[in-house]
């Protein structure tokens, strides 16, 4: 076996380690061409995972992933100096895992000397716009540590690589930086920002991609590939392309080779004398000898042209070996220090619908990003014996390569076709329901009772058959969060009077409504319609302020391609409405309920009979919640809707705005403006969205307004003191992005989604902000989890958990 070859971090100024070996021979006078082959072979989208590895349906699109592994390990074997990217982990995982081990000691081989190099390395190509950080990272470790555990060092990514998500975020970024990254190419960018940079040579730039981290901590090389990530036009040589093949014999009659060659030159838009050349696209190299062969003699024929004088030496290399020389050429770079949205392709083709495409996948995402961190630490609390116990055999990987293909950038953020999305969410519960076991094993090994645990998986909808039959019953609720969080739990109950104490007999305050009871307990968690405090080390004080906001519903009707300036149509990736003013849905609303009680105080208002709010305010709590129902968004008049909440407030915001990145830090927007170039604004409204994982606000010198989401959706500030959420989606077009099918979601019944989430909503002096909104948006993320017995529960012995009885 070949030694491995390492690159360090060019950041750290020390001296690169890899030996130029590992990389092709340059030439310093020339113009160096880096030919990279690749293939990106999305983890779901127009198929499913399993359809796309094995090569099935074909009749949706011909991908078949074992294929391309296959054909690309035979072509390397021939030639040491082809080589070859692979990017997407959860591919590679199941195919390696098929292999016999000849076929592994080759790999292993070609890895070791570099000619075979895994890029990004995560399970998947992670989405930078709907993506929590805390599931990024996992992700991530998934994929890298099936590297390390199978290729050791030499099979650790050295460059990040999103070459097809829809805008870019610094979070993103800043989690690469510090990974030990080297650098980040992608290939999606604004179409104002491209044309920019391409005259000004700029596609190459130091990131600076946190606010809060000490340069060079979160700084990263960053390049935009000069043709997304796709061939030079011309030069597909795959067998889904119709490009002509190097015709190179004289004595035969269409001899192209001149024609090709001197096609291929191109290299006016970027500062070094290397450039990285993308060979390959959307699952290609199934018959990898179609693009090796030609690549060979283009390389052989335009390095030939140096013996006439030619300045262009062509290479095949990969992303790290470019990067080394961009290094070595020691030059200095533009900074940027925003991120790379809102991404537009064409004047009036803004990417900021998939924000909030299909909402209910995205929180079952959320929550169930939620449920894996509490398996991950229950199968730590519990040890061994909670992977097979009296419950049976449990296990957290199912559910982190669940989670881990969630990420992917065509899976969480809404926009593939419906059988797909429903893949994604059944591979979830699959993923659940083996942690369920573990949890249920850990649970009982920590509480030292067997009996039997329920989790009600239907609580968004007022189901809970345990809590609606018994008369008695107990509940415990497991905080996941290092601190002590506040939690409000609603429970469906059929008695009107309940007793509910907590494990040391002591009464909680608790209300009975119509369908719900709620009650007040002081724990590691919550209870009911409770306000149940889950212990750590933590201070409660409260601050009231008195801001006015107007609640308001409003519908975008979307485009249906019939507008003048452009054809475009609002789809699961485009937000385009048909006006740049909404529609109030109703200008009044109905009031059905309102409740007052020492534990909540809550008006329930119906805008339509589709859109209702529920507004409550929790006794001791500082944020106001709005849980809010959408659906099913008819569209029997012709017409797709994006449905937003607008809250209109007396704060001074002017044009500014907040927004988190990935759940992390905070960027400050700007109505029709972009740091980094002077904006041509064409899509008023779409055009100023922005997706937010956690948070937004509004601020000005006194007050400031922030909404905590439960979900990732899409958010602007067109007015002064505004803020609108786009909550829910239903559309009769196609945007012509490739997914083929409008975003037009069945639902239960068929008649279209039903919505459900919620909104914490906080009123602050903006200096003290963050100490509210921060605690919020992770309690948000890492939600309690609730576990229910019938009858009286038996004594805790091992573990001080929050446990409370009810009786009816």
């Amino acid at each position: 076996m070949g030694e491995c070859l390492l690159l360090l971090h060019p950041s750290t100024g020390n001296a690169l380690v890899e030996s130029l070996q590992s990389c092709p021979a340059t030439n310093p006078s020339m113009l160096n061409v880096h030919l990279v082959p690749h293939t990106h072979d999305d983890v779901g989208w127009l198929k499913t995972v399993d359809q796309y590895y094995y090569g099935d349906r074909n009749n949706i699109q011909h991908a078949g992933v074992q294929y391309i592994l296959d054909s690309v390990i035979d072509q390397l074997q021939k030639d040491p100096a082809r080589r070859f990217i692979y990017v997407e982990t959860a591919f590679f995982y199941r195919w390696w895992k098929q292999q016999n081990q000849s076929t592994q000691r080759i790999v292993t081989q070609l890895v070791n000397e570099g000619r075979l190099e895994f890029i990004n390395g995560g399970w998947c190509m992670s989405d930078e716009a709907t993506t929590h950080y805390s599931a990024v990272i996992d992700q991530m470790t998934l994929g890298l540590r099936f590297l390390n555990d199978t290729f050791g060092e030499c099979g650790r990514p050295r460059v990040a690589w999103h070459i097809d998500p829809f805008g870019h975020a610094r979070e993103h970024a800043s989690i690469f930086a510090q990974m030990g990254y080297d650098g980040f190419f992608f290939g999606r960018l604004d179409y104002q920002d491209k044309a920019r940079r391409m005259k000004t040579k700029e596609m190459e730039m130091l990131w600076r991609a946190s606010e809060s981290l000490t340069p060079p901590l979160a700084d990263l090389f960053t390049g935009v590939l000069p043709n997304g990530y796709n061939p030079p036009e011309g030069f597909c040589w795959d067998q889904s392309c119709d490009d002509a093949p190097i015709r190179d014999d004289p004595d035969l009659e269409d001899y192209n080779v001149d024609e090709i060659v001197q096609k291929f030159l191109n290299a006016g838009f970027y500062k070094a004398n290397h450039i990285i050349m993308t060979m390959g696209s959307d699952f290609q190299y199934e018959n990898a000898n179609l693009w090796y062969k030609n690549m060979d003699k283009l390389i052989k024929y335009v390095n030939a042209l140096q013996a006439k004088g030619s300045k262009v030496n062509v290479l095949y290399s990969t992303p790290s070996c470019y990067l080394q020389e961009l290094n070595l050429a020691n030059l200095t770079w533009p900074l940027k220090t925003d991120d790379f949205f809102p991404y537009a392709d064409d004047a009036h083709d803004f990417w900021t619908g998939y924000f909030t495409s299909r909402p209910a996948l995205k929180l079952y995402e959320r929550l169930s990003n939620s449920r894996l961190q509490t398996c991950n630490q229950l199968e730590v609390l519990g040890g061994p014996k909670s992977k097979s116990g009296p419950f049976g055999e449990g296990d957290s990987d199912t559910m982190k390569r669940a989670m881990g293909v969630a990420q992917h950038h065509d899976a969480v953020s809404g926009t593939e076709k419906q059988h797909v999305a429903y893949d994604y969410a059944r591979r979830l519960a699959t993923g659940w329901a083996h942690c369920e076991v573990l949890v249920r094993n850990s649970l009982a090994i920590l509480s030292g009772s067997e009996a039997p645990r329920v989790f009600c998986e239907n609580l968004n909808i007022s189901v809970c058959p345990l809590t609606e039959s018994s008369h008695k019953f107990s509940m415990n609720v497991y905080n996941p969060l290092g601190r002590t969080v506040s939690w409000p739990v609603r429970l469906p109950v059929n008695g009107s009077v309940y007793s509910v104490t907590d494990a040391n007999g002591r009464a909680v305050d608790s209300q009975v409504g119509n369908v719900f009871i709620s009650l007040k307990c002081t724990c590691y968690i919550y209870d009911m319609k409770s306000s149940c405090l889950l212990p750590l080390l933590s201070v409660r004080w409260f601050h009231l302020m008195c801001v006015f906001v107007l609640f308001d519903n409003h519908r975008y009707n979307a485009s249906a391609g019939n507008n003048k300036e452009s054809p475009q149509t609002s789809g699961a990736y485009i937000f385009r409405p048909n006006s740049s003013d909404p529609f109030v849905i109703n200008k009044t609303a109905e009031t059905q309920i309102v409740t007052v009680s020492s534990t909540v105080q809550e008006v329930t208002q119906w805008f339509s009979p589709w859109v209702s709010q529920v507004v409550r305010l929790y006794e001791g709590h500082r944020e106001l919640e709005l849980e809010w129902t959408v659906g099913p968004v008819p569209v029997a008049d012709g017409l797709g809707k994006e449905v937003i909440t607008r809250l209109d407030t007396d704060i001074k915001s002017s044009d500014y705005f907040y927004t988190d990145s990935n759940g992390r830090e905070v960027l400050e927007r700007r109505k029709d403006y972009r740091p980094t170039w002077e904006l041509k604004q064409t899509e008023p409204v779409a055009g100023n969205y922005y997706p937010i994982n956690s948070r937004a606000y509004i601020k000005d010198d006194k007050h400031q307004l922030t909404v905590v989401t439960d979900r990732s959706q899409g958010a602007s500030s067109l007015y002064n003191g505004s803020l609108e959420i786009m909550l829910h989606r239903r559309l009769l077009y196609d945007d012509y992005r490739g997914v083929g099918e409008p975003l037009s979601e069945p639902g239960d019944f068929s008649d279209g989604l039903v919505a459900r989430g919620r909104l914490l909503l906080t009123f602050t002096p903006p200096d003290t902000a963050a100490d509210v909104h921060r605690p919020l948006a992770q309690g948000m993320v890492l939600q309690p989890l609730l576990s229910f017995q019938d009858g009286t529960p038996s004594a805790n012995t091992k573990l001080e958990v929050c446990r409370g009885s009810m009786d009816g």
